[in-house]
């Protein structure tokens, strides 16, 4: 069965990061199975009924953050659920890409479609239109702490919602208005809880993480096939990469990569001619590299493993257990997902790092037929002088943007978020990272 031919269910199956990138992408098609609509269903009656009775409940009937004992009327709760989008949105900076912006709204619809938000069919609906016709909602990158929740973000990614906000549409960006006005469609009309479920969340670290690990992958394939060409090249030895020396130390990403790059060398002529030449040992970064291209990849594996856990979550507040139990609670912070991503950012920046060294190695001219600067005669021209002096840029801008983003945190909300992740700054200097 082809990807395209294949269905996802929201609410219900595992999300992996590969399949939530061909949701995004358009490979993979998704539904709401008949058991996830129930739940659905019994949630938003939840709210419904907690509405009726008039209960105090976080975000269904009172303020939002320092404002929570305030009590709203019932007449004014669907109101409450349209100005809380409108007032979240001062987002600044450029937008994010349409990808990760369609990766956004696939994760929050798979978190709202397990049935603990309180959230409708409806508005459901309307995500996957979004998610389905690949209208991606323009958000600015910057303004998220983190917790609780990416409240910023995740507020203009549904703007579209209420046809307001701009979306990009087949390449173009334009007022949602027009957008839905050629679809022949109205704005949503949020039931009380639906404006805080929908921005309450850590989708937009969530999204870039997604990112991350995808492209991540391929940096830590691609450093493992240029170090062996590396080594090759530089008539480096074999021995260190032996199955023999890391079981005695078996990180796996460390026996991963030194099998890895024994194989890409099996059969060479040209490690072979120089088997019993008498360099005795190689530079730390032709020797250490199953070491440390695999150390990159443990924090990879790292990150790959928290990051299923969160894709697979509920992380709204609050959440509704079930007719007996609502919980006021924490899921909405993003340190687990904001920790990882920093070890992730170092990962990226240690495998730029190590391979400026090889390039000044393979420039130095110190090893048989790699003249220096690999130009058999220098003077009139430079040769690849000048490539080493980007690679060392590159890699000293990755190691300034190494300072772990989780590290700080800033009271917001009049100090009742007196405790933030900044993982979305995280999300962003990783991929900033992996880009160099």
């Amino acid at each position: 069965m082809s990807v395209k031919d294949s269905l996802f269910y929201l609410g219900r199956d595992h999300l992996t990061a590969g399949r939530a990138l061909q949701i995004a992408r358009g490979e993979l098609k998704t539904e709401i199975a008949a058991d996830t609509l129930e739940r659905l269903r019994a949630s938003s009656q939840l709210v419904a009924d907690i509405v009726a009775k008039n209960e105090p409940v976080y975000g269904i009937n009172t303020g939002f953050g320092p404002l929570c004992t305030t009590r709203i009327s019932k007449e004014a709760t669907l109101a409450l659920q349209e100005n809380i989008l409108k007032s979240h949105s001062v987002g600044v900076g450029n937008p994010i890409t349409q990808e990760i912006a369609l990766l956004m709204l696939v994760l929050k619809a798979h978190a709202l479609a397990q049935g603990y938000s309180g959230i409708s069919e409806t508005t459901l609906d309307r995500i996957l239109w979004f998610i389905r016709n690949q209208i991606a909602p323009v958000v600015p990158e910057q303004g998220s702490v983190g917790a609780s929740g990416d409240l910023a973000p995740l507020a203009h990614l549904f703007l579209p919602l209420l046809g307001l906000g701009e979306v990009v549409y087949q390449g173009n960006r334009m007022a949602t208005k027009k957008v839905l006005k050629k679809f022949g469609l109205q704005p949503v009309k949020l039931r009380p809880k639906e404006g805080l479920a929908l921005i309450n969340g850590t989708q937009f670290i969530a999204a870039h993480a997604v990112q991350v690990i995808d492209r991540l992958k391929n940096c830590l394939d691609h450093a493992d096939i240029i170090g062996a060409l590396m080594l090759e090249a530089l008539q480096g030895s074999v021995k260190p990469f032996y199955p023999e020396l890391h079981r005695l130390r078996p990180f796996k990403g460390n026996q991963h990569v030194a099998a890895r790059i024994k194989s890409f060398v099996a059969g060479s002529d040209i490690l072979s001619s120089h088997k019993d030449c008498d360099r005795v040992q190689d530079p730390y970064s032709l020797r250490c590299m199953p070491q440390v291209h695999g150390a990159s990849r443990n924090a990879w594996l790292h990150l790959k493993e928290l990051l299923e856990v969160e894709l697979n979550s509920v992380t709204d507040n609050p959440v509704l257990i079930d007719e007996n139990l609502t919980i006021s609670g924490g899921n909405f912070h993003g340190q687990p997902l904001a920790m990882a991503l920093d070890y992730a950012t170092l990962a990226a920046s240690e495998l730029g790092n190590i391979s400026d060294r090889r390039v000044y190695l393979a420039l130095e001219g110190r090893y048989a037929g790699v003249p220096k600067l690999l130009l058999k005669e220098t003077g009139i021209n430079s040769g690849y002088m000048m490539l080493q002096y980007t690679t060392a840029a590159l890699a000293s801008e990755n190691k300034g943007l190494c300072f772990p983003a989780s590290a700080d945190s800033i009271p917001t909300s009049l100090g009742q978020e007196d405790h933030v992740s900044m993982g979305s700054i995280s999300g962003r200097k990783a991929l900033q990272v992996i880009g160099n």
